[in-house]
């Protein structure tokens, strides 16, 4: 029972706790004893109604989750006794749950089912969006109104989206399980691509208002570090979320109070998080140790030179641009190649860099970075009419507010100049 002298508890708030931090390690060991994702979420969600009522009365328990899960196994029971299922099965579920035991890892000394769980969710048969939906849903604990939210989507669509994945799950018999030791690298992949996913539309958003949505940032970091606590051996776990944690260091310093974006070049770095970048640092160095390189490993090492920068005239362009090699021959693609070329403009003649630009441009016909960077390179060759048409096209191209108004920028200053 609650003490008088206690302060009131908002027991609502206690559970959307809870769930936030907990539901994916309590889904992951019910669908685990369960091996039915359906019957999970329906006995947790049952479980949760049972808690706003019975802490409301009794106070919180010594052990939130593990009441959460005790009562979920308890309404599985209940609801295996009211639907009509097949009796072995039937039987054999429920024989698990009342052995009352949570289930135990030992492959690759994993103790948490929750790998499991990412790697059903980030199975190649599922599309990335979906994996991204149902990721942030069923191991990040956010609702379908908080999905929706941050993709700019309906509610219905983004429930129409994890309804989707679910029946896919269950028609292709995606099974709940670690991949063997032959796929382990590949399919973890592909978990590390959606991981990455869920951070980027969070860091530069695709459209809408507001450039930066933390709550994405903030998610997909927190499930990288339950990444890295479940495979601790795993360089590129390692180094992805050190791509993160420098990445967002710069958080304060990309956008002014009045919301106008700031480049790189142009960032008070007093206003960078250096126990973030210390930590990627870290993060950086053990992951390059552990080997083999990976692409996450080349990408996080390029964020570590802009961290070491003291100013962005002394960044190690040189470094970067065989850095963004190195990628390119891990990974090959224009986009790579395009950001080798924006690196390497500040070490070799811009006409030149201009010149291979000229030699992507088919590869980019609606990306709009391509047509901004080819903008900047005519504006600091002095060729201002070029400079403006371009970052026009950048601008068509952009789906995003704060972006469209630092192009914008951009054009009044060339526009300025040549009336000057």
């Amino acid at each position: 029972m609650v003490s008088s002298s206690s302060p009131p508890i908002n027991f609502d708030v206690a559970i959307q706790k809870l769930m936030k931090e907990e539901r994916g390690y309590l889904l992951s060991v019910l669908i685990g004893t369960l091996h039915d994702l359906e019957l999970a979420e329906d006995a947790l969600h049952d479980a949760i109604e049972a808690a706003l009522v019975d802490w409301r009365k009794n106070g919180l328990p010594k052990s939130p989750k593990a009441w959460i899960l005790k009562v979920a196994k308890r309404k599985a029971i209940d609801r295996l006794r009211r639907d009509k299922i097949a009796i072995s099965k039937k039987d054999e579920i429920q024989f698990q749950l009342e052995q009352d035991n949570e289930p135990t890892e030992d492959e690759y000394a994993v103790p948490d089912e929750r790998l499991r769980l990412i790697f059903t969710c980030c199975h190649p048969a599922l599309d990335n969006k979906i994996s991204v939906a149902l990721t942030l849903q069923m191991l990040g604990g956010l609702s379908t109104v908080e999905i929706a939210k941050a993709f700019l989507v309906n509610k219905e669509a983004m429930a129409q989206r994890l309804v989707r994945g679910k029946r896919k799950i269950k028609q292709k018999a995606i099974p709940y399980t670690i991949p063997e030791k032959e796929i382990f690298k590949e399919r973890l992949e592909a978990v590390l691509k959606v991981l990455y996913l869920i951070f980027n539309e969070g860091y530069s958003a695709s459209s809408g208002k507001n450039h930066i949505r933390s709550e994405l940032t903030n998610e997909a970091i927190r499930l990288a570090r339950i990444l890295l606590l479940l495979c601790p051996q795993e360089a590129e776990v390692r180094a992805l979320l050190a791509l993160m944690l420098l990445h967002d260091s710069r958080r304060k310093s990309r956008f002014s109070k009045k919301g106008d974006f700031i480049t790189l070049e142009d960032q008070d770095r007093k206003l960078w998080n250096f126990d973030l970048i210390n930590e990627g640092m870290s993060l950086v160095e053990s992951a390059l140790k552990k080997g083999p390189v990976g692409s996450y490993q080349i990408q996080a090492s390029i964020s570590a030179i802009h961290a070491q920068a003291d100013t962005y005239q002394e960044t190690d362009w040189q470094e970067i641009v065989l850095l963004y090699d190195t990628l390119n021959i891990l990974t090959p693609s224009p986009v790579i190649i395009l950001n080798r070329t924006v690196a390497a403009s500040y070490i070799i003649p811009i006409e030149d860099c201009l010149a291979d630009l000229d030699k992507l441009e088919k590869e980019f016909v609606n990306y709009q970075p391509f047509y901004a960077a080819k903008a900047d390179f005519y504006a600091r060759s002095g060729s201002l009419y070029n400079a403006k048409l371009y970052y026009q096209k950048a601008i068509k191209l952009s789906g995003n507010d704060s972006e469209k108004k630092f192009l914008t920028g951009k054009i009044e200053a060339i526009k300025s100049l040549q009336s000057g």
